[in-house]
């Protein structure tokens, strides 16, 4: 008897060419339903519809079509148990071979603007999960493929293996095929707990699932493996990112990039550029254009810069090309790059220059692996509002003051805890990150603007407990300060900045980042 392959699949790419191959070089009888067995039949390949083969109709509006025993019946029986091949015999069922099965684009659906709960309910497919964890389970007597790729693959295994698939293929195959049932699991969780209005991280379970996108070198250090995994079916973020030139990308270059788009975000519509090393800004600037916040981000620290990863949030023109060619720069992402800037950069072939049109679009929650468990939180994507801040000094902040108050509160935001940033002109000229002590960061970010602190303008990402650091900082000749408040001293800094001149506003909302 013929071999029997059942297709049912939502993403029909190569579906047809697959299915040709599996009647034209091994014999195999095929079962399907719904669109693929048109699109089959229309190809002119013998196919026989799931209704026909079962002798039950769909129902429901196609809800019920492949939840019937002679289909989960001839997935799950096992070959050498004779009471399972008995039943088969008894009920008139035939073995299947092969399940090819993706399901209802569920992803898909919900990303569209206009969605609606009924419509993302009816994408819950009920069938097709069923026969992936079906026949994953039965993985040592047939081969389960729920994804595209793996067509060419199994013909194969079917032609080194005299037209059988190899075990290790068909373990292979299960264990994606449990993964991406998990996934499609996870992806309704997330959407109906959004939909019920529940804070974020509430669940009282979270998933984590992901598709392998690419071995990488190592991960932080050479001694450590890592790889790259996208989560969800639907590329987004850096997986859907377009890079133009350069090496393969690293771990540390992806952990970079994602630190730097992060700042990017901040700002919308005036030129702005952010360079980062170790996930913390070297440089970050505004400019009338976006060659000029490129290079005052640079001049803000051109030692560190060096090796660094670019962040801009306008498309790279040539004049902006021509200067990031001018160093060392590990990597370069934009929202886009025009014709003339590709031929530029062309000549640093080895920097990488990648294209993500969505910058502004990240990940909703934060996860952090611990001993034993990870750590799950609504991600910090507070807009800051000048409106709700609180000015605490006689001494008054002019429109403009506020401005660039605004602009180092945006960048001390993404800097690690204790943050510290100098500004002046809307460009970074001090930056004092992740010390021990909120004094030693301000004295770091004093230190490193030097002439630049006086006229300048301070951030803190923590009230200061004392008010060593207002005094510190009047003496470099800071201006105006912007800081959560909330210590049980703020009087004795506040009473400081009085006596110094200076501007102090409290934002009630603090932004640490460990």
């Amino acid at each position: 008897m013929a071999r029997l392959a059942l297709l049912s699949v939502s993403n029909k790419t190569g579906v047809v060419d697959f299915a040709r191959s599996l009647v034209a070089e091994f014999g195999f009888d095929l079962i399907s339903s719904g669109g693929t067995a048109q699109a089959l039949k229309d190809a002119g390949l013998p196919v026989t519809k799931v209704a026909e083969y079962t002798g039950s109709p769909e129902i429901l509006g196609g809800r019920v079509k492949t939840l019937h025993p002679r289909i989960h019946g001839g997935i799950l029986a096992r070959r050498d148990v004779p009471q399972d091949l008995t039943d088969l015999e008894n009920h008139q069922i035939r073995p299947i071979n092969l399940v090819v099965v993706n399901l209802y684009p569920f992803e898909q659906t919900i990303a569209k603007p206009d969605v609606t709960l009924a419509d993302a309910v009816e994408q819950i497919d009920i069938g097709g999960p069923a026969m992936l964890r079906a026949a994953a389970k039965n993985y040592a007597y047939l081969t389960v493929l729920c994804d595209p790729a793996s067509y060419d693959a199994y013909l194969q295994e079917l032609h080194q293996h005299n037209g059988e698939a190899s075990l290790e293929f068909r373990q292979e195959c299960a264990i994606k095929a449990f993964s991406h049932t998990s996934g499609y699991d996870q992806a309704i969780a997330s959407y109906l707990v959004g939909a019920r209005g529940e804070g974020r991280g509430a669940r009282e379970e979270f998933t984590l699932i992901g598709a392998q996108l690419q071995v990488l070198r190592y991960g932080e250090n050479p001694h450590q493996e890592a790889a790259w995994y996208q989560s969800g079916t639907n590329a987004t973020g850096w997986a859907s990112a377009t890079k133009l030139q350069g090496k393969e990308l690293s771990y540390n270059n992806l952990v970079d990039l994602e630190a730097a788009r992060r700042i990017i975000t901040e700002f919308t519509d005036t030129p702005a550029a952010t360079i980062i090393k170790h996930t913390n800004p070297c440089g970050v600037a505004l400019g009338d254009s976006l060659v000029e916040a490129y290079t005052k981000a640079f001049n803000a620290d051109s030692v560190s810069a060096f090796g660094g990863i670019v962040a801009l949030n306008h498309s790279i023109d040539a004049a902006t090309a021509t200067e990031l060619t001018k160093t060392f720069l590990e990597c370069v992402v934009a929202p886009g790059c025009d014709a003339e800037a590709q031929e530029i950069l062309a000549a640093k072939s080895k920097v990488r220059v990648l294209i993500l049109p969505e910058l502004n679009v990240g990940a909703k929650e934060t996860v952090k692996v611990i001993a034993g468990g990870f750590l799950v939180q609504a991600a910090d994507d507070v807009v800051a509002d000048p409106n709700q801040w609180q000015v605490v000094t006689q001494e008054q902040p002019t429109p403009e003051q506020l401005a660039e108050l605004l602009f180092a509160w945006k960048v001390c935001k993404h800097v690690k805890s204790n943050a510290i940033v100098v500004t002046r002109d809307r460009t970074t000229a001090g930056v004092g990150a992740g010390q021990m002590n909120r004094v030693g960061s301000v004295q770091i970010a004093l230190d490193q603007a030097g002439e630049k602190a006086s006229g300048g303008f301070l951030a803190s990402d923590g009230f200061f407990p004392f008010d060593d650091s207002v005094k510190n900082a009047a003496t470099a000749g800071i201006s105006a300060i912007v800081q959560p408040g909330g210590s049980m001293r703020d009087q004795d800094s506040i009473n400081a900045a009085n006596e110094l001149g200076l501007v102090m506003v409290f934002t009630g909302i603090r932004h640490f980042l460990h």
